[in-house]
């Protein structure tokens, strides 16, 4: 999966794949940010192959937030809470 599908360089083990104006995307960073969740944000829109990628794990279809939590399979627009399950099994 090349730089997708890990948790980031940084170290962080959730990315957020989002692009400007999703309201999905605003409600799930502000929800990680006062669970105090660290993450790496990816804007699809300036990144291509972060876009191709997040169209692989969404049926063609550049579907955001995607997110991937390091070990686990990309999850396309989760709940806080399947985010925090899939961070316990880590």
């Amino acid at each position: 999966m090349g730089r997708f599908g890990t948790g980031g360089s940084d170290g962080t083990a959730v990315t957020v794949y989002w692009r400007p104006g999703c309201v999905f995307c605003i409600k799930l960073r502000t929800q990680l940010r006062l669970a105090r969740i660290p993450y790496r944000k990816v804007d699809i829109w300036r990144d291509p192959e972060a876009a191709a990628f997040v169209r692989g794990v969404a049926d063609g279809n550049e579907t955001v937030p995607t997110v991937v939590v390091a070990g686990h399979p990309p999850m396309v627009n989760p709940s806080l809470a399947r985010i925090r399950r899939a961070l316990a099994d880590t």
